[in-house]
């Protein structure tokens, strides 16, 4: 009776959210073709946020696209806008004129555990008949993944299979409420799929529907969290920080007299240990805004001033 019951939960929790969830298609016109005329070049998935019409998805299902469209649960084929893209996060919003549409339940990824159940949803494969559904666990939380210049930061690492077409679904509870967004697989690893939590695509996605980008704090420093065995090698009295890799020319961070080599224990009131911390503490800074760092150099603690101005690029 007890599998019973979770079989009846899991059916339940897919008839919840299937009606949000709707197929993205990248499309491209032809040389010769009337305006309206396009077709497929690329498919993902993508989950209805407002029943006004805005969709989101990855970024880069939609990155570079001639034009957008989506396919609803009930077959019907509507044009869509990029409204807004934030490579950083791999997420987009698009906008599409079609009103009354379903809109999913966002859960507060921040109470997730792991090996609590998910659910992927999506369009796997572009397979015909609608979306694919598939069943795992939450294998781990705050997941790094490299990408081609940058780290995808903070991910929900799951077990439910996910295959090309998903990217831009659901990952959902047995509530039907999306716990994160599906962004990538690791194609030498078995059972191993990341999506952005919930908590940051309601974030993003509010942003880009306000300003039409997302607004982030710059420094012009890459960083990378002080572990342990960081620590040791560099002969650092503490493990405690954040490591400064680069320093950009020309840089509030430059301007700053920040080097590379630095460690950044503390932003304005704030003590800085990780590398979110960091980016929480930045993003209490108005922009244009000065507030001040201490960090550690050779062994003495230091203090500077830095202007926090926007980031110049997505990138």
């Amino acid at each position: 009776m007890a599998l019973l019951e979770i079989e009846r939960e899991l059916t339940q929790a897919v008839d919840r959210l299937a009606p949000s969830v709707v197929r993205v298609e990248r499309a491209r016109r032809g040389p010769k073709s009337p305006p309206d005329a396009i077709s497929p070049d690329g498919a993902g998935t993508g989950v209805v946020v407002d029943a006004a019409g805005l969709v989101v998805t990855n970024d880069h299902v939609v990155r570079g696209a001639e034009a957008v469209r989506i396919v609803l649960p009930g077959g019907a084929v509507a044009p869509a806008q990029v409204l807004g893209e934030d490579p950083l996060t791999d997420l987009a919003v698009l906008r599409t004129d079609v009103h009354r549409l379903a809109p999913a339940t966002f859960a507060d990824s921040a109470s997730l555990r792991p090996g609590q159940f998910a659910l992927a949803i999506g369009h796997s494969l572009g397979l015909p008949g609608g979306p694919t559904v598939s069943f795992g666990v939450v294998s781990a939380l705050g997941r790094p993944l490299p990408g081609a210049d940058f780290v995808l930061e903070g991910l929900i690492q799951t077990d439910a299979p996910i295959n090309p077409g998903n990217s831009g679904g659901p990952l959902a509870n047995l509530s039907g409420e999306v716990i994160g967004v599906t962004t990538a697989v690791v194609p030498y690893a078995a059972g191993v799929g990341f999506a952005v939590p919930s908590n940051t695509v309601r974030e993003i996605a509010g942003e880009i529907r306000r300003a039409g980008r997302v607004v982030r704090p710059w420094l012009g420093i890459s960083v990378v969290a002080l572990t342990p065995t960081t620590a040791r090698r560099l002969a650092r009295s503490s493990a405690v920080g954040v490591l400064i890799g680069t320093v950009a020319p020309a840089s509030p961070a430059a301007r700053a007299g920040l080097r590379p080599g630095d460690v950044l224990r503390r932003v304005g009131s704030y003590p800085v240990r990780s590398v979110p911390q960091l980016l929480a503490a930045l993003a209490r800074v108005p922009l244009g805004g000065a507030v001040d760092l201490g960090f550690e150099r050779e062994g003495s603690t230091l203090t500077t001033v830095v202007r926090v101005l926007e980031s110049p690029s997505p990138a």
